[in-house]
């Protein structure tokens, strides 16, 4: 394994600060395409989509709890799946309380085309909390992927690669602002970065400031 050159401490500064002077223009930029995503249009959604949750049957509309905006994870587990994928695990395990996303009006679900009784167990034995709906009776999963092309086959059997995607609520109408799938989930998984994926990003609802996840008032 080659390690970094060993330097003096004058040394290491001046290498940190011209890094730091690229951090920054990367920093810039990401702020201007966050803002650039939020001008997308939008567009309504039209089928009636049912999933199967711990409560039974929800729509949509449902998974948003009430709340102006719905950040939905498309975790790959086919039906024929005894457990998830462990790519898509690893990317759950760095989703924190999701308090802090409520507390700004964003709902977080997680939606798999294998069937709930499958979701379940597994979702036991990785001790997650987390809303997790089966799309097994419908095409939500597939829809969603068709769009970004982001459906392979395999066997003749399509497989959904891993993805996000954004919706925003008006009432009982439901709009789709945005989508990201494989490589671009790469740095996503805080408070932040997920609220920097939806239309009003992170405008906080209720409150200007982060407090402990037990002090919102949801």
């Amino acid at each position: 394994m080659s390690l970094p050159e060993i330097v003096s401490r004058e040394r290491w500064r001046a290498a940190r600060a011209e890094l730091l002077d690229k951090e920054e223009a990367l920093a810039r930029a990401r702020e201007a395409l966050s803002a650039e995503r939020r001008r997308l249009p939008m567009v309504e959604v039209d089928p009636e989509y049912v999933f199967e949750g711990g409560d039974g049957k929800a729509t949509l509309l449902d998974l948003f709890d009430g709340r102006v905006q719905l950040v939905v994870h498309h975790y790959m587990f086919a039906p024929e799946w005894e457990a998830g994928c462990p790519g898509c695990a690893a990317f759950l395990d760095q989703i924190g309380h999701l308090a802090h996303l409520r507390a700004r009006g964003t709902s977080f679900a997680v939606v798999s085309r294998a069937p709930f009784t499958r979701i379940l167990p597994f979702k036991a034995r990785m001790g997650w909390t987390l809303p997790w709906y089966s799309s097994y009776h419908g095409d939500f999963n597939r829809d969603f992927n068709r769009d970004f092309e982001a459906t392979i086959v395999v066997d003749d059997e399509p497989v959904e690669r891993p993805g996000i995607s954004c919706f925003l609520r008006e009432h009982d109408r439901v709009f789709h602002t945005y989508s990201v799938y494989d490589g671009g989930l790469d740095g996503l998984g805080t408070t932040t970065s997920l609220l920097d994926l939806t239309a009003l990003g992170r405008v906080p609802e209720g409150s200007d400031r982060v407090r402990y996840h037990d002090e919102y008032e949801d």
